[in-house]
Formats: structure tokens, sequence, C-alpha cells
């Protein structure tokens, strides 16, 4: 059993800061890296006691900040199957981290043993870091926890977060029916890319990808999973990486990234796009990807997480259909939060003729959503995304019998892509490996995917507040109920508008407020978000 002495001691080495208030977001805890010392340690403490409560499985703790800025970091709980901490836990991270004194801390810590009745075992975590300077700092804070509650852990080093999720799962599956993989990084790219080599057997790339990495452990990693690929002479795909400099770290995010182009809706003028030229971009842990090309006449064209998400839906329902699942249907679906384009929502369920589902914005509530369809799609306009199957899909895909040379070659294809996917998180590097076989499936250049359907113009802009809890959103975060009155002027902005819609939503991860718009022009859908904006300025402030 841990000791009251041995954790006080410990936690005396990161003592809380006075005047701040902490809380579990949908990213974890995400904040400017010196004050999450006393954080880090907390949630060690807490993996300890969420391992016990799981009779002994492995939880993980990855310590990133994503797209956020190097002078950011961040650190948030994995559960075994690799998916989100259980949404019923996030109080108690927000309770041992806003604990005053080292004695409170302890009392908290050991109330919730005793309330949960948690069994006297020996926990185990595994964690890792992105390649923030801060990230080796905010390790021994972590490691100093663990050993305080006797707990044994491996340290994993440097990771993107989508391969400790992976590892995560792979530890808590090895030798069951349902086992996931080798638990190591290695294990992760071997799984990768057999499956990548399998989906594309027989096919031709039609041209490269230029892959900016953000400046982020993104870079190295895919770096080292290119050694596990076929090179394009050997009929493999031609990978360009770019903005993989992780021995700078002032260079994280740097006017590159996943956010970077979202955001700016630009190329980030590091990687030097050329025209026509596939391009994509991760974020600085590598869970969000975004896809964009320069056309022939200089215009800039954004294929994001709805891109993706639509494209990933097509190619799943032909895919199932040429298997031959008949009288076997597999029920497909899409989840999409409020961020999701209006067009593509109306693509989905119009032209592709599958149901779509909105959720709140955050990656638990997504990934809820798609266990409910055999393949469930979800993906954030972020690119923050994966795609499920089910226990059922997997039974039915695996034990299917093709009934002719087609079928089977679609069957292989369709087996490859349940291992090419990353099923325990958003991995953009899956993620673009997955789009990657599409395209060649189809034989589609980024001009052929951007022409399924029209994006409405869209603006996203962020707006630091005071104080982003005054911001309550309802109706999967589509409209407000607070500030009062707030949501009314909003509506009534949105009406002057030919295809308008905006919507106001706290950070789950800073103090700030994200506008969204959209309308049927640039310069209508830029000028509705300027105004959406001006109201949150003044209810915020």
């Amino acid at each position: 059993m841990p000791t009251k002495e041995a954790i006080t001691a410990a936690s005396a080495r990161f003592p809380k800061p006075a005047d701040h208030t902490f809380q579990y977001g949908t990213a974890g805890f995400r904040m400017k890296a010196d004050l999450l010392d006393s954080v880090v340690f907390r949630v060690g403490l807490l993996a300890s006691l969420r391992s016990r409560r799981l009779n002994g499985q492995v939880i993980g703790v990855m310590i990133t900040a994503s797209h956020n800025p190097p002078v950011d970091n961040g650190v948030k709980l994995v559960d075994p199957m690799g998916e989100m901490l259980e949404a019923s836990w996030e109080k108690h991270a927000t309770t041992l981290t806003n604990a005053p004194t080292d004695d409170e801390l302890y009392a908290a810590f050991e109330g919730l043993a005793k309330e949960m009745s948690l069994p006297d075992i020996k926990p185990k975590v595994v964690f890792a870091r992105d390649t923030r300077a801060s990230g080796s700092r905010l390790v021994a804070a972590l490691v100093a926890a663990l050993e305080a509650t006797n707990a044994e852990f491996t340290d994993y080093k440097l990771m993107t977060t989508p391969q400790l999720h992976y590892v995560t799962r792979c530890l808590n599956t090895k030798g069951t029916q349902k086992d996931y993989g080798e638990p190591t990084e290695e294990g992760y790219y071997k799984k990768i890319a057999q499956a990548f080599v399998a989906a594309n057997k027989g096919r031709q790339f039609n041209g490269g990808i230029t892959v900016d990495c953000a400046n982020g452990v993104g870079g190295p990693k895919l770096n080292s999973l290119l050694k596990y690929l076929p090179s394009a002479s050997e009929g493999g795909l031609d990978i360009k990486v770019v903005n993989d400099d992780v021995l700078q770290p002032d260079r994280l995010n740097h006017q590159c990234g996943a956010d970077f182009v979202k955001t700016n809706q630009r190329a980030p003028p590091s990687s030097a796009a050329g025209k026509l030229t596939r391009c994509c971009s991760l974020d600085g842990d590598a869970d969000r990807v975004m896809y964009y090309f320069i056309d022939d006449t200089d215009n800039f064209h954004l294929l994001d997480g709805d891109r993706i998400s639509t494209l990933a839906a097509l190619f799943l329902g032909d895919l199932a259909t040429n298997c031959g699942f008949k009288s076997e249907k597999l029920r497909i679906g899409v989840v999409q939060t409020a961020y999701a384009n209006g067009a593509s929502t109306d693509y989905i369920s119009s032209n592709l003729k599958l149901p779509v589902v909105c959720t709140n914005t955050g990656v638990k509530h997504l990934h809820h959503a798609a266990t409910k369809f055999d393949i469930g799609v979800y993906f954030e306009a972020n690119g923050h995304g994966t795609i499920l199957f089910s226990d059922l899909a997997l039974k039915r895909i695996f034990k299917h019998e093709p009934q002719s040379p087609a079928q089977a070659a679609a069957l292989q294809t369709m087996r490859a892509c349940t291992e090419l996917i990353n099923q325990t998180v958003g991995d953009a590097i899956s993620d673009m490996l997955f789009v990657e076989t599409v395209l060649a499936a189809k034989d589609w250049s980024p001009k052929e995917w951007v022409n399924t359907y029209k994006d409405l113009p869209n603006r996203l802009v962020r707006v630091e507040v005071r104080d982003r809890n005054i911001f309550k959103a309802v109706d999967a975060e589509r409209r407000l109920e607070s500030p009062p009155g707030l949501q009314g002027q909003i509506d009534g902005l949105v009406g002057k508008y030919k295809s308008g819609r905006s919507f106001v939503r706290a950070s789950g991860t800073e103090d700030a407020v994200r506008v969204y718009a959209e309308a049927s022009t640039r310069s209508e859908a830029d000028d509705l978000a300027t105004k959406v904006t001006g109201l949150v300025k003044q209810a915020g402030a």
C-alpha cells in the first residue's frame, strides 16, 4: 500500500500554484508548461488509482500539448483499450489537481481509494511524451508519483500520441482473442506497413505526397516507418517528409502543421508546395491530419477532416458492396461535430445515403457514437478521427467467403484496412496511409476528391476571453444557453446571410472561445465570423 509519508514527501517537490484552478478538459490538462509540474504528479497518482480500479490493467499517460505553442504542455490519461479516460473519472482528476496542500492531496487520494474499495494490487502504467523541451522535466514529476504509489511502469520515451494509445491497447489485449498487436514502437510500424502493402497489392500510386510534420514528434516517427515500407523505386508510395526538425523546439507548430493549415487556409510557407502536389500536414503529436493542394490556377484547396470522413464513407460503402455483403449487410454510419461543413453533412445523407450523427466536440463523444455502427467513421473537421469496426463487423469480414476473384480482391483490401486503421484513436500517420490507399484504389488525384461536393466557405476564429466557462453550449454545441441573449443576437446575424450558420464554443483546453461561421460566399463567411466575434468579445469582456 502506498504510504502517506511517501506521497506527501514526493508531492512536496511539486507544489500546486496557489493562484490556479485546474480542470480536466477534452484533451486532459493543457496550459503553460511551467504550471504543470504539480498537475502531472497528481495525474500520476490518478493513473495508479485507475489501474487498481481496473484490477491492474495498464493505464497510459501521454505528455503533450498537440498543436499548442512550444511553451505549452499537457497531460492526459489513456484507458486500457486505448480510449480516452472514462468521463466519470474526469472529476477525480480535477479534485486531485486542485488539492491545496500535500496533506489534503493525500486525503483526497486515500478517500478515492476507500470510496471505490480499491484492491491492494500493483498498478501498471506506461507513458510517453512529445518533443517539447519541458517534457523531460514533467516526466520526472510523473515518475515521482508512480514510485510513491509502488506502480510498475515503463517509459516509452518519445512517441506520437496514437502510438501510446496503440501500445496501451496491445498490452491489455496480449494473449487474448482481441490481441491488437506487438506492444512496441516497432510492432506499430510492422502492423501498419504490412497492412498498407496488402491493401495496395497490384495498384499504382498517382504521384507522391509531401508530408508536413509540424516540426513535431511525427517527423522522426514517420521517417522510422518509411524503413518498413517499399520505396517509390520498389513500387511503393513516394513520401516526402518536410518540417521534421525536432532539434529546435521553438519551431514546433510554427507556421506549419495541421492547425496552421486549417486556421489560415493556406499551405505552410516552408512546405514549398508546388501546383497539383498532393500535400498533408500533421499536428504536433501526430493525431490530426489535414490534406490540401494548390491547383493550376494557384487556388488553395483544403481537404480537412470532413473530406477524409466523406472519402472514407464512400470507399468503405463501395468496398462492402464489392465484397458481396448482401444478406450480412454492414451498417456504416458517420459521426460529426458542429464544426463539420454543412455541405459535407448534406453529401453524406443525400448522396451516400448514410446516417449522420452530430455529437459534442471531443474525441470521447465521437468515439462513443461511432461504436453504435458496424463500421463507424468519425473525423472532426480539424482532421482528428478514425474508423471503428465492431466485433460483429470484424467477424463477418474475416469469415466471409468470396464468390469471385473481384470479391476476393475487395475482401483483401477490406481486411487490410481493418489492420491499417488505428482504431484506438485518431492517428495522422495511419489516416494518411488510409487516404492514400483510397486514392490509389479509385485512381483519383486531389482534384477528383475535392469535386465530390463543394464546401461552403467558412472561417474559424479564436477569441481570448476572461472566463471561458460563461459560454455554455447545448444541442451538440450548436447553440448557446449562456450568456443570456447572445444566441438570439447570433441568430439575428445568421439570418442575414445565404446558407449562413454560426456557433460559439468554449475551448476545452485553453481560456479562449472559438467562433465558427459559414455562408454561401467567402466574403459573407468572413463578414459573419467578424460580426459574431464582435458579439463574443463584448459578452466575454
